[in-house]
């Protein structure tokens, strides 16, 4: 079995939980989430303790029961703590700043880039060049990051582009004459 499936995930107060008909949901303070449930894992529910047990009759199902419990243990600390990604931006010129629900980017282009933030997304820029991204859904708070990210990724030459907090950027060595 998965070694990631035989720990249970705790449930800490404040946090509803709810399976019905295979569909799942967590509710806690910053939010609720659902998914659907793979039909060959089976959850089992005592005291705020949720373990996850493989169904041996379907094949795979194995390997799906570690998945299964990375995902509601995600659900529940985006409920609870929530996530964050940070990215900088390096570069002349470069900054960042939000408007409403629009981040506005200029990038060295001709023309300034905005993003529309999606629901259930907060963006934050303590200055000009950092970009905080916070939410409860761990899959879209990463896609929001890698959607800015790739506006300018970092070059290998200068390093100028946009990146995570703590990335590192391999520079190549400019030509020689």
């Amino acid at each position: 079995m998965s070694r990631i499936a035989n720990n249970p995930v705790v449930l800490p107060a404040g946090v509803e939980f709810n399976n019905a008909n295979g569909h799942l949901s967590v509710k806690g303070k910053n939010g609720e989430l659902s998914c659907e449930l793979f039909k060959c894992v089976d959850i089992d529910v005592n005291d705020n303790v949720l373990s996850f047990k493989a169904n041996n009759k379907v094949k795979g199902s194995i390997a799906l029961t570690g998945t299964q419990r990375a995902l509601v243990n995600n659900m529940v600390v985006g409920v609870t703590d929530g996530f964050e990604k940070k990215l900088e931006l390096r570069g002349v010129g470069y900054r960042t700043q939000v408007k409403g629900k629009t981040l506005n980017l200029t990038l060295g282009f001709s023309h300034p880039v905005e993003y529309d933030i999606p629901e259930g997304i907060t963006i934050e820029t303590p200055s000009q060049t950092e970009i905080v991204i916070k939410g409860c859904d761990k899959q879209l708070v990463g896609q929001v990051a890698a959607n800015i990210r790739a506006y300018r990724s970092p070059e290998p030459y200068k390093g100028k582009g946009i990146r995570y907090v703590g990335e590192h950027v391999v520079m190549k060595e400019a030509k020689k004459k």
